[in-house]
């Protein structure tokens, strides 16, 4: 049987040529010796000695899963062995990460740094054909580079992070294993009754992450608190009555991300119900992407969908196509469909229609899509639609000349269980769909 150890150990090697073909092409391009990736550094929150939780660049952790090393640095000219300049000293305030080449280490030239001020010792001697790439525009000013991220390369490489290789999709099928795993124990916590918080907790327990390991913060909503978008709270207290449970989390491998949502109705009764209709609306959204394919026009059609459902649901007392047309939908539909996944949550590359980064509007009546690309084989999506009841925009909707269009005795009936959003992780093959999250059994 093949381990997950075997297929990464087989299909590394194909991944960083993959990454140096790319980086040979650019860096030709462009004009440039070579790219200087700085893995970050910690920073410091405002008049203390505390830091934020590192976070690492994710063109640093494309070449290698090293996730929690900051001041670590990255050579690399597309043909010769990258180095690795791995930080590692000797301190007993804090933790030191010890070195695990695991798989990957062979494919790295490593060169240890003790000092994160000697760095300049171990980087190029003349660093003005190279690009740093990197957010800590100070420490590349003090080393000498003159170019600093620059733009074409940039766009380059978010063009084509979009085409996950063989190795990117095992880690993102681990990631959605890890996630699937809390989201089950977040599921039995919400029907035992839990609070926000000690569901929050379940689901990290299930993985053995802390709150600063998610690739995002979690969403956790009871009730009302499943109309909040980003709702990041985590109550304490449970609601009087449990009604309704939106989650909306993640997991971490390697550094790829997993972003899954679910929505459950604590009884059956009619928003189960509207649940289980978006889930095969959410169904047939998945089964649009397809290789050719705008995302946008995928994104209209499954609004036109939503507002099929309104009409079915008596929500509004207008056809569907008049609901589109007036645009009412985005009241109860006010985000895009999904975005490109991968080593961000929200992956780059989701408006470029080229490698020069030539940008591809979104239409002005979805402003908040976060890709307008064409879907293309290799490419890793989510899909998410949503169903809300949002007492800021059911406002200003009641306050429009579009009020009498709303069943607001229907609608009102809906605001204690704040809405609905499902959401699934996706690869997007030549011939079919793989979609990660349902292939877990997460139902």
């Amino acid at each position: 049987m093949t381990t997950l150890a075997d297929k990464l150990k087989e299909q590394y090697p194909a991944h960083i040529e993959c990454l140096q073909q790319r980086t040979k092409q650019a860096l030709s391009r462009e004009n440039i010796d070579g790219i200087v990736i700085h893995s970050g550094q910690e920073i410091k929150a405002f008049l203390d000695d505390n830091a934020y939780p590192f976070r690492v660049n994710p063109h640093f952790k494309h070449w290698l899963p090293l996730i929690e090393s900051p001041n670590c640095w990255l050579i690399i000219n597309g043909e010769d062995k990258p180095t690795l300049i791995y930080y590692q000293p000797i301190d007993f305030w804090h933790k030191i990460i010890p070195l695990n080449e695991s798989y990957w280490g062979e494919f790295f030239s490593i060169k240890i740094l003790k000092k994160a001020s000697e760095v300049d010792k171990l980087l190029p001697y003349d660093t003005k054909g190279f690009a740093y790439i990197g957010s800590h525009i100070e420490v590349a000013t003090a080393l000498g580079f003159e170019v600093i991220n620059p733009e074409p390369l940039l766009n380059y490489f978010h063009y084509h992070r979009a085409y996950k290789t063989p190795y990117e999709q095992t880690c993102l099928r681990q990631s959605n294993t890890l996630a699937v795993k809390a989201h089950q124990a977040a599921k039995a916590a919400f029907f035992n009754g839990d609070t926000e918080f000690d569901i929050q907790n379940a689901y990290l327990n299930a993985i053995g992450y802390t709150s600063n390991e998610t690739p995002y913060a979690n969403i956790v909503a009871l009730n009302k608190n499943c109309s909040i978008l980003h709702y990041m709270a985590f109550e304490s207290i449970a609601p009087q009555v449990h009604q309704s449970f939106l989650i909306d989390a993640g997991a971490n491998y390697n550094g790829y991300a997993a972003d899954i949502t679910r929505t459950y109705s604590f009884k059956r009764d009619k928003f189960a119900d509207l649940i289980t209709r978006m889930n095969q609306l959410m169904l047939k959204a998945t089964s649009g992407l397809k290789p050719g394919v705008s995302y946008v026009d995928l994104h209209i059609a499954t609004y036109k969908d939503i507002a099929q459902v309104l009409a079915e649901f008596e929500f509004i007392n207008v056809s569907a196509d008049t609901a589109v047309e007036s645009g009412i939908v985005s009241t109860f539909f006010p985000h895009g469909l999904g975005h490109h996944l991968g080593l961000q949550v929200h992956d780059m590359g989701g408006f470029m229609a080229d490698e020069r980064g030539t940008h591809i509007n979104s239409p002005t009546n979805h402003p908040f899509l976060r890709t307008s690309r064409v879907i293309e084989a290799n490419q890793v999506f989510t899909i998410e639609p949503g169903l809300y009841f949002i007492d800021s925009l059911l406002q200003d909707l009641k306050d429009s000349n579009n009020s009498d269009q709303i069943n607001w005795n229907n609608v009102d009936e809906m605001r204690a269980f704040g809405g609905i959003r499902i959401e699934d992780n996706i690869i997007v093959h030549k011939s079919h769909n793989e979609n990660m999250t349902r292939d877990l059994l997460l139902d």
